[in-house]
This record gives structure tokens, sequence and C-alpha cells, in this order.
């Protein structure tokens, strides 16, 4: 779809990986759509065994901007954002998104983040900036996922507040840019991959607040090997390996 800037018609694309997302993913979707962007939402689903997939299939044939990609298993996050993100330059998108599908994402910044985007390659929805906060953790997953951005930071060498978060947007000159065969992690470890080479390739960065609220329904995918992932690629990122 198109959004008219002035002279200019920007074609905008909200990406959503899903793996046993059912419970949530209608509403989101609603949700996006009710923000008055003219996006176009592609689900990027993981063969999910809660019938995600053909949920969204039904959704289709009402949604003209609802599109989704099927893989054939679970792969990490990593790979399906990057099976997501090869469809959009296939596509023409100016403007890409990137949400978690269980909705501790609020639709309701897309408008921030497209509004930073007209100045900015890279715009980050910060939980971790003034403004900004997490709903609904207990205080030793609040610490830790404030570690691990303070870590990856301090070792990647970067100002970003927000290394892990998963809320952005981006302009598609920055997907041109990244070697996506060069990507080493398929967990949420990618999320920091992703920006440290982002910010690596001379991009403009920014970062919004937002509020993150812990999902209702349906269980997190973070495990410790996922963790363990984030850990050991920022030294293999920091040093070239």
């Amino acid at each position: 779809m198109n959004y008219e800037i002035g002279a200019n018609k920007i074609r905008a694309l909200v990406i959503l990986p899903t793996y046993n997302e059912k419970e949530n993913i209608e509403k989101l979707i609603k949700e996006i759509l009710a923000q008055n962007l003219s996006l176009d939402i592609l689900v990027v689903d993981d063969n999910s065994p809660d019938g995600t997939g053909q949920l969204v299939e039904g959704l289709r044939k009402n949604i003209p901007q609802l599109f989704i990609l099927h893989r054939e298993k679970k792969e990490g996050l990593g790979w399906a954002y990057i099976s997501g993100f090869k469809w959009a330059l296939e596509k023409g998108y100016d403007y890409i998104f990137q949400m978690d599908a269980d909705l501790s994402h609020q639709p309701k910044y897309l408008p921030l983040l497209w509004e930073k985007l007209k100045e900015n390659d890279f715009v980050i929805g910060s939980r971790y900036i003034k403004g900004g906060g997490i709903v609904g953790w207990p205080w030793y997953r609040l610490f830790l996922s404030c570690f691990a951005s303070l870590y990856a930071s301090t070792i990647l060498g970067t100002r970003i507040k927000d290394f892990t978060g998963g809320f952005n947007g981006f302009r598609k000159e920055v997907l041109k840019k990244i070697a996506f065969d060069k990507i080493i992690s398929q967990g949420y470890a990618f999320l920091l991959e992703f920006k440290y080479k982002v910010v690596r390739n001379g991009f403009k960065v920014a970062e919004v607040p937002i509020i993150f609220i812990e999902r209702r329904n349906g269980k997190s995918k973070i495990s410790k090997r996922i963790i363990w992932e984030a850990i050991i690629n920022c030294w293999k990122l920091r040093f070239g390996l």
C-alpha cells in the first residue's frame, strides 16, 4: 500500500515472524491496520503446529494488504526475518518494520517510528531510554534484559540503549547493504547482530521510547541456548570471527 508524504509515495511493510501465535495474531493484525498508515503486513510462519498459518490464510480473504510466507520448519528468529527481508526487497518496499507477534509490541507506536524514519535510516523502539519501559516482567527478567543490552553495547562499542529489542523500523537501503549470507545468529541474538551491522555500515540510527507489555497468551520462545548464543556471538562479532 502507499502512504503519501508530500510528493512521495512510500510503500511500507510490517514483518511478523510467528510460531504458535494463533491466540494473538488476529488481534495484532487488526491493531496494526487500525493505525491508518496504509501498511502491508507479512506474516512469516515457521509451520506452527497450532494452526497460526492456516488462521492467517483465512484472514487474507478479507484483508488484501495481508500476506504470508509459509516456512517448512522452525529455524530461529534470524532466518525467519531474513526470509521476510528478502521478500520485502523483491516486492519493492521502502520502509520495513519488524515486530513480535505476541502483542508485547504495541502498534500505536508505528506512527512514531514512521515519523522518525523521515530523517533516520534505522529507528529502534527502545525500552531503555526516557519514556520507555516494561510492564509485567519480574525483576530478574528485567535485570537480565537490561544487562544483555549493556553487555552487547559495551563489547560492540555502540551507544545503542536497547540492543535486544525487536520493534524496529528501517529504510530499504539498510537491507540492501547487509550481507545476509554472513549472518551468524539464528535466535534472538539476530536482533543485536542486525543492529551492530547497521551501525558498522554507517547508517543513521535513532531510538524512540516504547512501553513493552509482557505477553498474556502463549509461551515465550526465550531459552538458555538462545541466551548463550547472544553472549558468545557478541565476542564473535567484536573480533570478526
